[in-house]
This record gives C-alpha cells, structure tokens and sequence, in this order.
C-alpha cells in the first residue's frame, strides 16, 4: 500500500513543511524507519534517534531543527501517528466461513460474514454478530450475545449468559464469566455462595491477554463503552468500570467496587472490595486502594496518599538510613552534654 503524504496530512489536519509528493509505504520507529516510511517524535528523549532517522517523514508537534527532513507539523502527532498506523496495519486474518471442524450448537445464530476458525466451540442458544471473527480454541457457552465486529482470539472462553459488545477485541487467554470469589464461613468450612449473574462488556472495548473477569453474585459485572483493559488484570464479580478508563497490567480489582468514567489506574494498582473511585482519578502504580477516591483525585503509594505527597514521602524513605544515623549521632551529644551538665552542678 502506498499513500502521498500531502493526503496523509490531510487526514490527520498536518502542515507539510517540504516535499508533500513523499510516497508513504509504512509507518515505523525512528531508529527503525527508512526510506518509504513515516514516523514521528513526541517524547524528547528521543532526540537523537530523531536527528539520525532515515525516514521519509516525521510527524511532529512543532517544526524542528533537529530532523532536515520532511515534517507533518500536527497538533498531536502521537494520535495522528496512530490514527495513520491504522491505514498501513494489517487486516485481522479470517477464516472462510465457518469451518466444519467447528463445535456450532444447531440453534445457535450467526450472522453475515462471521468467520469460526477450526476447533472453536459455540454453545446453544448463543448469538453472533455480523463480521465477528471467533479464532481457534475459542470456547463460548450457552445464551451468549456477542455483537458485530468483534474479534476473540485464540483461548479465549466465554461462560454461559454473557454479554459482548460490537467492536469488542479480546486477546489470548482472556476468561469472561467464571465464577466470583464469593464464599460464607461455616465455622472453619468456606461455603461456596453461588454466582448466578453474568458478565456484560459493551462496546469497543479491548481486553488483553489472560485477563479475568469474574460473573456477578447477583446483576452483572459491567465494562462500559470504551475501556482497555491490559494483560494480565482481575476484574472480580459485580465490579462496575466506567467510560473510557484505562486498566493496566496486573492490576486487581476486588468485588463491587465501582470505577468512574475515563479514570487510569496504573500497573499493579491492587483495590479493595465496596469502594467507589471517581470520574477521571489517576492511581500511580502498586498503589493500594483502601477507601473510595473522590472524582479528579491523583494517588499514589501504599495506603494511597495524593501523588504529590506521595513523592516527598518517598524522598525522605530514601533518606531515613542517614536521618537515623544524624538523629542517633545526636542523642549521644546531648547525653554527653547531659552529663556534663550534671557534673558542673555537683562541682
């Protein structure tokens, strides 16, 4: 695929600043690109792989002297590198039809175009949207929706009664609807306390690999329009997740605890059960969330404190070992004066 850059900067609402007649071929890195493709510099701790790019062009926030290349001059150019990546990127792999080494339930329904690769199972009473692709070892049970244009790759299962969105993407060993930890002591015994709802996850939501999203005890375990979840996370049962929110890697997320729209919580950020985070809070990494968080909210550490006290708290851990040595030092200088001043008193 070839596209001119004037047209590219077109669909991004760049400036070319030299040659707009530049034949793009693909997209790739700095230290990586070359001729025929385009790139681009955000983060200034790439400033040397920006002066010695062998790229056509560069996408770019401001005109630089760094680069005596080609220049799209564009008001975000990380999202409008992405939005380009999206043209060169390959297509998803389909499978023709459904394959007849498929497991298809007799009343299941499919849609147009939907591709089943070999060994994937679809349960009874499940429905598939047009043009959803559902990749080999995928298992999907019984009563299932899942809407159009959603991809499962490969080892991906999907218990009975849940609900998947349109545009949906869930990679590799991801696990929707298995039980949540939900068990009542009887005396020493652990009572199992059955997980009777389900999971729903709207649309274009992605979620990475080997996730798991537990069913709901009652309702439903929610995952609103928008989030992405990132590999390895726990989402346990009746969890609600708002809008647009970001969940990264290894995070976990207790039982009913509601998250706000468009919220971050970084990697390993741990939060216990029946608390509220609001609309846009930011959790800095391996930070442990005891109590709810107020929408705006920046957090960091372990408890969780506002970030920038978290910072200055974190500076003075580090200078605890010499603080004790000066205040140890201390205490013997005022036990010495201490004695002295008793001796004078005697004398």
């Amino acid at each position: 695929m070839e596209l001119v850059l004037k047209k590219i900067a077109e669909t991004v609402g760049g400036r070319v600043v030299g040659d707009d007649t530049i034949m793009i071929t693909g997209v790739n890195a700095l230290d990586a690109a070359g001729p025929g493709d385009l790139s681009f510099f955000v983060d200034r701790r790439f400033r040397e792989d920006l002066k010695t790019t062998r790229a056509s062009a560069v996408l770019v926030a401001e005109e630089t002297e760094l680069y005596q290349g080609t220049q799209v001059v564009v008001e975000n150019a990380a999202l409008a590198f992405a939005k380009v990546s999206g043209f060169f990127a390959r297509p998803v792999p389909r499978y023709p039809g459904i394959s007849d080494r498929a497991v298809v339930h007799a009343d299941s329904r499919t849609g147009k175009n939907v591709s089943i690769y070999p060994m994937a199972y679809v349960g009874s009473g499940t429905v598939i949207g047009d043009d959803t692709i559902l990749f080999p070892g995928v298992f999907v049970g019984d009563r299932v929706r899942i809407g159009a244009r959603t991809v499962i790759y490969p080892n991906v299962t999907i218990m009975e009664g849940c609900l998947i969105g349109n545009d949906v993407i869930i990679h590799p060993g991801v696990v929707v609807g298995s039980d949540g930890f939900g068990y009542v002591k009887d005396g020493s015994k652990s009572v199992k306390v059955p997980q009777t709802g389900i999971v729903q996850i709207d649309d274009h939501v992605e979620i990475g690999a080997n996730c798991c999203i537990d069913r709901a005890a009652l309702g439903k375990t929610w995952l609103k329009s928008g989030v992405k979840v990132d590999n390895l996370a726990q989402i346990a049962h009746n969890v609600v997740i708002g809008e647009d929110t970001l969940v990264l890697a290894q995070v976990g997320i207790s039982g009913s605890v509601n998250v706000g729209r468009e919220a971050i919580l970084a990697g390993q950020v741990g939060i216990v059960d029946h608390v509220d985070i609001g609309d846009g809070v930011v959790i800095g990494p391996q930070s442990g969330i005891a109590k709810s968080v107020p929408a705006g909210e920046v957090l960091s550490g372990t408890p969780a404190m506002p970030h920038r006290l978290w910072l200055k708290t974190s500076s003075l851990i580090r200078r605890l070992p010499r603080t004790t040595k000066d205040i140890k030092g201390l205490e013997k200088r005022i036990l010495k004066l201490e004695e002295e001043f008793i001796r004078a008193g005697k004398s």
